[in-house]
């Protein structure tokens, strides 16, 4: 599996764990040959877990909406920063890209990637893994919102099992480089 897409955060939120998980997440894809897909910025996590990986030597793919150019926040020393027309495209590149999902801490655009890739993943449109990396326990409490989701009947159980869930970034990247589809990946169940 050459490349993962990283979700995470434009700010650094407010526990240094948070940086310090996601620049060491940056130097373990690249010590072990995984390009990093991400959103192109140079901010936050985003920019903390890039930067890790650059300088570790790592190839760093970001994507960018055009609307942020004036915002200064793409990163200038990527291996490849395309630009895109919105942050549907973005979404939509990053996927085809990126040959696995991982979601650190972030915020509304975390969510809002990792329930995209999950729903595609539901709906049969792609066959990646799709994983949280659950950094000090900050996945949580969304992990118990999605059992709530379940046994309120509105998620499947076997389409909760979608997302894999690790605390240790070693073992995530060992589930996903092992990773099988399962009958879900293949078509709507």
């Amino acid at each position: 599996m050459p490349r993962i897409c990283v979700f995470c955060g434009s700010s650094s939120g407010s526990d240094p764990r948070f940086s310090e998980a996601a620049e060491a997440f940056g130097r373990l894809l690249a010590r072990r040959g995984l390009g990093l897909v991400y959103g192109g910025g140079r901010v936050g996590l985003m920019g903390t877990l890039a930067q890790a990986a650059l300088d570790q030597g790592g190839e760093v793919l970001g994507v960018i909406p055009r609307f942020m150019e004036s915002r200064e926040v793409a990163h200038p020393g990527l291996t490849h920063l395309e630009w895109v027309d919105s942050m549907h495209a973005r979404k939509a590149r990053m996927g085809t890209l990126a040959d696995a999902f991982v979601a650190l801490p972030g915020g509304w655009g975390t969510l809002d990637e990792l329930f995209e890739v999950l729903t595609w993943a539901q709906l049969g449109l792609h066959a990646k893994p799709v994983a949280l990396l659950n950094l000090a326990g900050f996945w949580d409490p969304l992990l118990a919102g999605l059992g709530h989701l379940v046994a309120a009947g509105f998620v499947r159980p076997a389409h909760r099992d979608l997302l894999r869930v690790h605390a240790d970034p070693e073992a995530l990247l060992d589930d996903l480089q092992n990773f099988r589809p399962s009958p879900l990946h293949s078509k709507w169940a």
